[in-house]
């Protein structure tokens, strides 16, 4: 159970602004204005105790709820798919892995490119919209960590979105290799671990209407690169999309009277602060593609695996 309170929010976002202006390009008016607003903040009767305790739930369980409304409008979608279609198109049509394939999103990305896809989900929901979607794809249901592939058995695998779902890189790398052919390329995209840092995190609302976020665990930007060499692969690119730049906020809005409805937490409760939180978020990506290719040699497998 974890405890989330929009005062402690937008407490953090000044905070965060505060360090950037210790070390930016921000005037002593800027940094009385983040003062100034925390006041404001830990004076307002209306955030106090509007904390709000949230479940934590299982990818299976969470994507059952999700997967009802899942394709609905989600900006990460807009942010990773140009980017692994660039990765994919320098490459030749095969068979094709989509792992944690969700309703089918890049299993329809990688048929409409002349692959013959598969496809792995643990989640019984998202497989049957999967099936819906690319009708002529085979799908099967599956965990990461033990992928009912055999070895060296597809051409490409992607994962998109679901890395993040998992505790440890090295079992699903080492899986990704295994199922690769040599010489085969892995394209995986997730929710940036310093968006993930900033609360970027799933939300579902449970049978009973309380609240709950899939499990998610923040990887650096190393855990990835490490967990895919001890797997024997290489990396080929990496794009981090979605950087948000301080300038972008010219006009900034007046902050919001409330915190908003839940579902939409943390992103409404940035409206409270808006000017801090153009600050605490410049620079950071949405995402992060990476590109791999497994060696020509045997996959690796890790110590202790």
């Amino acid at each position: 159970m974890r405890h989330e309170d929009p005062l402690a929010y937008a407490v953090g976002m000044e905070g965060i602004a505060l360090v950037r202006s210790f070390t930016g390009e921000y005037d002593r008016a800027f940094v009385a204005a983040r003062l100034g607003g925390i006041r404001r903040l830990l004076g307002d009767e209306a955030l106090a105790g509007a904390g709000v305790d949230v479940a934590r739930v299982s990818t299976v369980e969470g994507y059952r709820i999700w997967s009802e409304t899942y394709d609905g409008p989600n900006t990460a979608f807009d942010l990773d798919e140009p980017v692994v279609g660039a990765f994919l198109d320098a490459l030749p049509a095969g068979v094709a892995l989509d792992a944690a394939c969700g309703t089918g999103r890049m299993a329809a990305l990688l048929a409409g490119r002349g692959h013959r896809v598969l496809g792995v989900d643990s989640s019984p929901d998202m497989l049957a919209r999967a099936r819906e979607r690319v009708p002529e794809g085979g799908f099967r249901l599956g965990a990461l960590d033990a992928l009912p592939v055999a070895d060296g058995a597809v051409d490409v695998a992607v994962c998109a979105l679901a890395l993040t779902h998992v505790p440890d890189l090295g079992p699903v790398m080492a899986e990704f290799a295994r199922v690769l052919r040599p010489g085969g390329h892995l394209v995986t995209s997730d929710v940036h671990p310093e968006r993930v840092a900033l609360g970027s995190i799933p939300a579902v609302r449970l049978a009973d209407g309380s609240p709950a976020r899939v499990e998610t665990y923040r990887h650096a930007v190393g855990d990835y690169v490490r967990a895919a060499l001890a797997a024997g692969l290489d990396v080929l690119g990496c794009e981090e999309p979605g950087v948000q730049d301080a300038g972008e906020a010219k006009a900034i809005p007046a902050p919001a009277a409330d915190p908003g409805p839940w579902e939409a937490w943390p992103w409404s409760l940035r409206e409270l602060v808006p000017e801090a939180a153009a600050v605490s978020h410049a620079g950071v990506p949405a995402g992060i593609v990476w590109h791999f290719r497994r060696a020509a040699g045997p996959a690796v497998t890790p110590a202790g695996a």
